[in-house]
C-alpha cells in the first residue's frame, strides 16, 4: 500500500476516534466524571481528567486536520493511545473482574475490558503506522 494512502487512512481513523470520544465525553460530562471517580487509578484526578481528556482528544483531532500541526497530532495520538492502552491493560491484569467499573461511554461501552484493550492496541498500532508513514514520506513537508 502507498505510504501516503496509509498515512491518510490512519489519520482519518484517528480523527474519527478522537472526535467521537471527545464529543461523547463532553455530552455526558457528569457521567464521564463519575466513571473516572469510580476507577482505581483515576479517582483522585477525576475532575481534572474529565476536563483535560476530551479537550486533548478534540485538539489532537484538530491537529490531525491541519497540515501545520499534523506532526503534533500524530505524536499526541500515539501518546494518548499508549496511555489509554497501558491503563486498560493494568485494569485487565491487576483488578479482579468483579471489581472492574464501567469502562466508558458511547459505542465503546458495549465492549468488555479485554475487548477494550484489543481496541486500544489496534488504535495504538494505527497511530504508530501514522507516525511511521509520516516520517518515511514527503508528508512531513506539508
Amino acid at each position: 500500500m502507498n505510504k501516503k494512502l496509509l498515512f491518510n487512512v490512519a489519520t482519518q481513523l484517528l480523527i474519527l476516534l478522537f472526535t467521537y470520544t471527545g464529543i461523547s465525553k463532553l455530552l455526558v460530562y457528569s457521567t464521564f466524571k463519575m466513571q473516572l471517580e469510580r476507577q482505581p487509578l483515576t479517582s483522585n484526578f477525576a475532575i481534572s481528567l474529565a476536563i483535560i481528556l476530551p479537550i486533548a482528544e478534540l485538539l489532537i483531532a484538530l491537529f490531525l486536520l491541519t497540515n501545520r500541526m499534523k506532526r503534533f497530532g500524530i505524536y499526541g495520538s500515539l501518546g494518548l493511545m499508549l496511555m489509554f492502552t497501558l491503563y486498560v491493560a493494568y485494569m485487565v491484569i491487576f483488578v479482579p473482574h468483579s471489581q472492574l467499573p464501567c469502562s466508558c461511554g458511547g459505542i465503546i461501552k458495549e465492549m468488555n475490558w479485554t475487548q477494550h484493550l484489543y481496541f486500544n492496541i489496534l488504535f495504538t498500532i494505527i497511530a504508530l503506522l501514522g507516525l511511521w508513514t509520516y516520517n518515511k514520506t514527503s508528508i512531513a513537508k506539508y
